[in-house]
């Protein structure tokens, strides 16, 4: 259905920027809902349509699909291909690298239209973290092995930086790749990694020189497909949140990779670093724009409750506390949509620094949590059963001040500028 849709407004919205220029759309904040289409001057019509058409789709699966995703810990495979039918993987990838070719707004309408939909995000695995590595970096034949079968859904693929021993510091993995003849052997393990219980093939940091000045000048990344002999997935980690986006450990023990398994081919060997480094304000800038749409989603749900509830004879929205909370948390999805989506122009403008997506990833990470935790409070007993969806973002929203550089790097990052 989107596919079909995207033959039809791909032009416009590849020749939009002039007439966002001089949008009088109204902001999220002044429409009846913060999650009503038509709103934000980032976007245009041709937009809408699309986010229509996206939204009905995910609107489209069953809370008893979600909740059994939960209770199993993962996504079930059907739904990759489900999403891949509708185009909704490798959105801004070109056509000549076998993606859909639309731009970097319409990528945005994805990522929001699944956290409206209380669908799990793991699209944003495929689009936004392996996709562009290898459409930026790998080679004709890696692009033509890998690319088609990530969009269609029918390969399920994650990225494996974090280590049992490394987080953030990407310099201090201990992975490694060594040559044998051809080939390279690779042993090492990485946790926390999403999609990684279900992958079929995995985008792996590794060492592949240790005797280099400075341990960034030998990483390489390795396209490794999972049925390979050696690789081993652990059990699924259980966390307090987001337990139907799998996260698993994984375990290489003497893995044989051909040559031609490096990220760029022979070109690439010992550029990984700098692949890693070369977009990474983009992962940052996701989780800002999830923060403020999971926020809006959040205010939405608890404004209906609050009218629907009563207690004490009379709704609850009848009770002064109650209606000044939702104020001040409207406020903050006021602030939060305004400077999230002043950085998503930005960065779709080939703008954004690093300094000023730091400051905005710790910013909306820790402003989110601090009023999810409001939100839940209005619930009452209620807001603490994973049966409702106020509950699953309160245990969810925990993990946004942590990954993608904790609130810590992000604040050290910042004060290197003072």
């Amino acid at each position: 259905m989107l596919r079909k849709l995207q033959s039809k407004i791909i032009k416009p919205l590849a020749s939009c920027n002039a007439a966002r220029a001089y949008s009088d759309r109204p902001e999220t904040w002044q429409m009846d809902k913060l999650t009503d289409i038509g709103s934000r001057k980032i976007f245009t019509d041709e937009h809408d349509i699309m986010r229509e058409q996206v939204r009905k789709f995910y609107e489209s699966v069953p809370m008893e699909r979600k909740m059994m995703w939960e209770e199993q810990g993962h996504l079930d495979r059907e739904f990759f291909k489900e999403c891949g039918a509708q185009g909704l993987i490798g959105i801004e990838q070109s056509a000549d690298k076998k993606g859909h070719g639309l731009d970097f707004y319409s990528n945005v309408i994805q990522i929001e239209e699944q956290i409206y939909g209380l669908v799990p995000g793991l699209m944003q695995v495929q689009n936004d973290l392996v996709l562009p590595y290898i459409c930026s970096y790998g080679t004709d034949e890696q692009v033509d092995r890998y690319v088609p079968g990530i969009r269609d859904g029918e390969i399920i693929s994650c990225l494996c930086m974090t280590e049992p021993g490394s987080g953030s510091d990407v310099q201090g993995i201990k992975t490694n790749a060594v040559r044998d003849g051809d080939d390279w052997i690779l042993n090492g393990s990485k946790v926390f990694i999403s999609c990684g219980y279900m992958a079929d093939m995995a985008i792996v940091v590794a060492v592949t020189d240790k005797n280099v000045s400075k341990a960034a000048y030998g990483i390489s990344l390795f396209l490794v497909d999972t049925n390979l002999p050696g690789f081993e997935k652990g059990k699924l980690l259980k966390k307090i949140g987001r337990a139907s986006a799998d996260t698993a450990e994984l375990f290489f023990n003497d893995v044989r990779l051909p040559g031609n398994a490096v990220l760029g081919g022979e070109e690439g060997v010992n550029r990984g670093f700098q692949f890693l480094m070369h977009d990474l304000g983009r992962e940052r800038l996701l989780v800002a724009m999830g923060c403020t749409a999971q926020l809006e989603k959040g205010f939405e749900l608890t404004r209906q409750y609050v009218h629907e509830r009563e207690a004490f004879g009379k709704p609850l929205i009848n009770n002064q506390q109650v209606r000044h909370t939702l104020a001040e948390v409207k406020t903050e999805c006021m602030v939060l949509r305004a400077i999230t989506d002043k950085h998503i122009e930005a960065y779709a403008n080939g703008d954004l620094d690093q300094q000023s997506v730091s400051m905005l990833k710790y910013y909306v990470s820790e402003k989110m949590i601090e009023n999810t935790t409001k939100l839940q409070q209005l619930w009452g007993g209620y807001g603490y059963m994973l049966e409702y969806p106020i509950a699953q973002m309160f245990a969810g929203a925990r993990v946004e001040s942590i990954y993608a550089g904790t609130t810590e790097i992000m604040k050290e990052l910042i004060a290197r500028t003072l």
